[in-house]
C-alpha cells in the first residue's frame, strides 16, 4: 500500500523545498542528502543526465523523506526520524558512484562559469 503511494507520486517544486528544510534533521547524511536534491534538481532542468534507475532512487528518496506518510511517522520522536535516515543511506549507498560524477560536474561548470 505505500509503495503504491510513493510510486504514482510525481516530485514538485515544493517537494523540493520541503526536503531542503529537512534536510537539517537528517544528522551527518544531511549534506549528501542536499546533493541529492540538487541533483534532482539540475537533472529536472535538464542541466545533468540521470539515468531512469538513478533518477527514481532519488525521487523516491526525497519523496519519502518530506512525505507524511511513512514506515515511521516523523512525528514519533526519534524514531520518526530513523527510517528517513536509513533510506537516505540506503539511497547514497546506491549512487555512491553518481554522487562523485556529479559532483565533478558542478564542479566544472562552477570552474567554466567563471
Amino acid at each position: 500500500m505505500l509503495f503504491e503511494q510513493f510510486r504514482s507520486r510525481r516530485i514538485t517544486s515544493e517537494d523540493l523545498e520541503a526536503a531542503d528544510k529537512k534536510a537539517t534533521l537528517l544528522e551527518d547524511k544531511m549534506d549528501d542528502f542536499r546533493l541529492l536534491i540538487a541533483m534532482c534538481k539540475d537533472s529536472m532542468a535538464g542541466r545533468y543526465a540521470l539515468s531512469k534507475w538513478n533518477l527514481s532512487v532519488v525521487v523516491a528518496t526525497i519523496i519519502y523523506v518530506v512525505s507524511p506518510l511513512d514506515a515511521i511517522p516523523d512525528m514519533i520522536p526519534v524514531l520518526g526520524w530513523l527510517d528517513d535516515i536509513s533510506i537516505v543511506g540506503y539511497a547514497i549507498s546506491k549512487l555512491a558512484e553518481e554522487m562523485k560524477r556529479y559532483q565533478q560536474f558542478r564542479k566544472e561548470n562552477r570552474l567554466s562559469a567563471e
